[in-house]
């Protein structure tokens, strides 16, 4: 009869169960690696502060050497923004062409800084044609879809972009772009804040569950507070407008942020891209920007026109 291998010695209990696999008692121990800490609302909260405020400086640097020098720097963002949209939309067998998308990009943002807002619109139609015939002469397999997507990037972010270099060639442009960007930027920050303080009741919990309606009053109180202020002591206008224009750009971003975060769910993506550590891509950073641009523009040069 066969017998099985024993499991005791002499000189071991034989109630003490060794498990063959396990590591030896004098192995040295392997010392387990702390995961990236995350914030309540699921950021890298240290990377997306350093990534945020090493952009803000690059912003500014830009802007008070010359201001000139932050057109390349928008170009450059609003491209790559294009590519991640490209991408994403390539999800859902959307294949924009992004050669006329690029070309047209950089043409309106150009052309808009130079010859003003009737260069930026006719750029635009130039783009939509050239993005047209691009992809009808790909073939005619999925050329509408391809076609409708590529009007798509080309008004979001490109044409809607070019709203920074109108603002940008006002003889205070630099301090109106330094004035866009505070709000929108504290925009967000106050909404974060509040939201992960006291957020208890969704905005829009289909389609971004985490944005509260405590998160979104915090953005309005804190942008017409921050608008109020620079307004008065950066552009030497009346506070009031500065706080109507900060509490309606917080509104915009707000619907911004819940657009960028529908078209994601859409397309099935969590990010657009990788390229900033603790946001996403590009256009993650860039959704509540981008569309309150053409709402301060519009409500700077009604409310705030610059003199001269």
């Amino acid at each position: 009869m066969r017998q099985g291998p024993e499991t005791t010695t002499s000189d071991q209990p034989s109630d003490v169960v060794v498990d063959p696999t396990g590591p030896a008692d004098d192995a040295p121990s392997t010392p387990e690696v702390a995961a990236p800490k995350k914030s309540r609302a699921g950021r890298d909260l240290p990377a997306a502060i350093g990534v945020g405020v090493g952009l803000g400086a690059l912003v500014l640097a830009s802007l008070l050497i010359r201001k000139e020098f932050f057109l390349p720097l928008l170009v450059v963002a609003i491209c790559l923004g294009a590519w991640e949209m490209r991408r994403a939309l390539q999800s859902a067998r959307i294949n924009a062409p992004i050669v006329p998308i690029l070309l047209g990009a950089v043409s309106m943002l150009m052309a808009a800084y130079v010859r003003g807002a009737e260069a930026l619109a006719i750029t635009f139609g130039l783009t939509a044609t050239g993005i047209i015939v691009w992809r009808a002469a790909e073939g005619a397999r999925g050329a509408l879809r391809d076609i409708g997507g590529g009007l798509f990037v080309a008004f979001y972010p490109c044409l809607i972009a070019g709203f920074a270099s109108l603002l940008l060639a006002e003889p205070d442009g630099h301090l109106r772009i330094v004035f866009f960007v505070l709000v929108t930027v504290f925009s967000d920050i106050g909404g974060y804040a509040v939201g992960v303080l006291f957020g208890k009741h969704p905005m829009a919990p289909s389609v971004s569950p985490k944005k509260s309606w405590e998160g979104f009053a915090g953005s309005v109180v804190v942008c017409t507070i921050v608008g109020a202020t620079s307004m008065h002591y950066m552009l030497g206008g009346r506070w009031w407008v500065g706080a109507v224009i900060g509490a309606v750009a917080a509104a915009v971003a707000t619907i911004g942020d819940l657009i960028e975060s529908s078209l994601k769910r859409d397309l099935g993506v969590k990010d657009m891209g990788n390229l900033l550590p603790g946001h996403g891509g590009i256009m993650d950073r860039l959704d509540s920007l981008v569309l309150t641009l053409p709402v301060i523009w519009g409500l700077l040069w009604w409310l705030a026109p610059a003199a001269g």
